[in-house]
């Protein structure tokens, strides 16, 4: 399966890195990897399924995306692990992919906290833009049909 012309733009440095909507039923996260690594870019699969408070957030974060163990799981540690690369163990070099999967539960369940953190993965966004050899993109899963919760709260 072929990814979107709009990823493929962030991919190849047409378009600048974003938080971008994503259907997993239309693009499977194996698509989008093989796609990501052919325009040498990493991924990395934050799935929130199931997560519907912070600690639980922050300890999926903290598994899913390899963080240190000096992670102190509060949003400050979560900006900063987002904005200094001297931790993954795959290198700092690259742009990096994020996919969200399962967010909607979380963002419903709590939507002060997700605004927070969709704010730290928009910030990290941004911070990355303008470091060429490091970019960060993050796609959003969308609400499959039928399932409304958090959809006001994608891009």
């Amino acid at each position: 399966m072929k990814a979107p012309d709009g990823l493929l733009a962030v991919l190849d440095g047409a378009a600048p890195p974003a938080l971008l909507p994503w259907q997993p039923a239309a693009l499977p996260p194996a698509d989008i990897e093989e796609a990501a690594r052919r325009a040498g870019w990493r991924t990395a699969l934050l799935d929130l399924t199931g997560v519907t408070g912070k600690d639980a957030f922050m300890d999926r974060c903290a598994h899913d995306l390899w963080l240190p163990e000096y992670f102190g799981r509060n949003w400050d540690a979560l900006a900063d692990c987002f904005t200094d690369l001297s931790w993954p163990p795959y290198g700092n070099g690259g742009g990096r992919l994020l996919l969200v999967r399962g967010w909607q539960a979380y963002a419903a369940a709590d939507p002060h906290g997700w605004g927070i953190a969709r704010g730290i993965l928009a910030d990290a966004v941004e911070y990355w833009q303008d470091k060429a050899d490091t970019p960060l993109a993050v796609l959003l899963e969308e609400a499959t049909s039928g399932d409304t919760s958090g959809q006001d709260l994608c891009p």
